[in-house]
């Protein structure tokens, strides 16, 4: 099917095994996570509900139409050895909030503690640091396979439409390299690398966004 035309969804997630862990697992003390925003759907997220089931691959082992998660290419700026923090935003830099949560399974369903996830953007302009790190880093899952990134709302970048870049690595296992995309974005439909399985869920929160998105691996 033709990049361009794409659908832009993914399919309902019913209740699968996975859904139950992920929820079991929010539910626990010791996971105090932003996955849902005050302000409800946005009109681009609720239309990516309304029009989810279309097009997609057939239900893999976790059941949920997108297991394990596809990997994408890594693109002309990763950079090694960035800082370990889950906070990528440089002091006094001004743009839209943006919290990512989520966890990482295995493709037995687990969630997996102890994940490298490493992660790269543009900054709210569009552009890229190549001399230091700015909003660049990485981090640990927790016990409970749960990670949390605090960064802002990416700009665009010269033809692509909006998204994060992260590599994924479970305790002795290759790397996943991934990108993940925004619901609603008009350039999804005519960026060649966007792929509607790797789409967060979305949501306003007061004048922020929160996103949510959760990763499987071979483990």
């Amino acid at each position: 099917m033709d990049d361009d035309k794409r659908p832009e969804t993914r399919r309902p997630r019913g209740i699968s095994r996975k859904s139950v862990l992920r929820a079991a697992v929010a539910a626990a003390p010791a996971a105090v996570l932003i996955g849902t925003g005050a302000g409800g759907a946005t009109p681009a997220l609720a239309r990516d509900q309304r029009e989810a089931g279309r097009r997609l691959e057939p239900t893999p082992t976790c059941d949920d139409g997108d297991d394990p998660t596809p990997p994408q290419m890594e693109g002309p700026y990763f950079k090694p050895n960035s800082p370990e923090r889950d906070a990528i935003v440089p002091p006094g830099t001004q743009g839209t909030e943006l919290a990512v949560s989520g966890f990482v399974f295995g493709t037995g369903c687990e969630p997996l503690a102890d994940v490298l996830l490493d992660w790269w953007q543009a900054d709210p302009n569009g552009t890229y640091d190549n001399a230091g790190y700015d909003f660049r880093g990485h981090q640990y899952t927790g016990a409970d396979g749960s990670f949390r990134l605090a960064t802002l709302h990416p700009g665009l970048y010269p033809g692509r439409t909006r998204h994060l870049h992260v590599k994924v690595q479970a305790p002795h296992q290759p790397i996943l390299t991934t990108q993940l995309y925004f619901p609603g974005e008009p350039r999804n439909q005519t960026d060649p690398l966007f792929d509607a399985r790797l789409l967060m869920n979305v949501q306003q929160n007061g004048a922020g966004l929160v996103g949510t998105f959760d990763f499987v691996v071979n483990a």
